[in-house]
């Protein structure tokens, strides 16, 4: 089944937050090309904002009472869209594991992907969804959302002392880190079975461009850097360790000419 996911098709879900972004003046998206993550940093808000994490947190709280459908990036929307590709490389670890799944999802944030893929895998006979992220959304997670599914953590290493996790989760996050080549370097090190990206800034030519993503208020009122990555030299990374079994575009759109999303889905290579 594996060597047919380049054939599943590859129109993900409609244009949503990126939408916001036009006609606005030009006041938001992606601006500037940084020589340092500092400078970057030092022109916007950061990952950690108050603000930020608190909208997450309503968003989400509105999810788990009931009260809301799905939510990207604290955004309510009406309904729940999918990556396809994610979710049937997902529902073939759960065959290939008999009937179960552990993730662990980096930046995943506060449950968001948790709550989105969870109604196919509510027959499983094991589901572990694990969340590395933040300390303050860890914080946040445990007390309000953890349950015995869904478990949050300060690192991946403690994590991996409590599970073992078939799958690693890099949905729009990489982008965000400040050394996104020591992070895959060290993710590989760790020999997860599959390795998902998803919804990865990509702009061509031959050297990576460091941004500042600014975020309209509908969403949440901040800024943070954000990388665009050349895509060869971001396949490179991973080709010793793994094999590329599928890749697809993602429908994440912004201001920056000869810009693009996608995602990946990688396999460890068999020794």
């Amino acid at each position: 089944m594996l060597h047919q996911l380049k054939n599943i098709v590859k129109q993900l879900t409609p244009l949503i937050i990126w939408n916001i972004y036009k006609n606005r003046n030009n006041k938001y998206g992606f601006f500037g090309n940084y020589s340092s993550w500092e400078k970057a940093l030092k022109d916007s808000d950061g990952y950690d904002s108050e603000v930020v994490i608190n909208k997450i947190k309503e968003s989400m709280l509105k999810i788990k009472e009931g009260k809301a459908v799905y939510a990207r990036d604290s955004f309510i929307l009406d309904k729940k869209e999918y990556s396809f590709p994610i979710l049937a490389i997902l529902l073939n670890i759960v065959r290939l594991k008999k009937n179960k799944l552990s993730v662990l999802d980096f930046g995943g944030a506060l449950g968001s992907h948790y709550f989105q893929y969870h109604e196919f895998f509510g027959d499983l006979d094991d589901l572990k969804w694990n969340i590395v992220e933040q300390p303050k959304l860890v914080e946040c997670g445990k007390e309000f959302f953890e349950n015995n599914q869904l478990k949050f953590y300060f690192d991946i290493d403690t994590c991996l002392e409590n599970e073992q996790p078939d799958v690693i989760f890099l949905s729009g996050v990489i982008q965000c880190l400040d050394k996104p080549d020591v992070f895959i370097e060290n993710i590989l090190k760790y020999n997860f079975p599959y390795i998902l990206v998803d919804r990865l800034g990509l702009i061509e030519g031959t050297k990576d461009l460091l941004t500042v993503q600014k975020v309209p208020p509908e969403i949440y009122e901040s800024s943070y850097p954000s990388w665009f990555f050349n895509e060869s030299k971001f396949l490179n990374y991973f080709q010793s360790k793994y094999d590329l079994i599928s890749d697809f575009d993602g429908s994440d759109k912004c201001n920056i000419q000869s810009s693009r999303f996608k995602g990946y889905i990688f396999q460890l290579k068999k020794s």
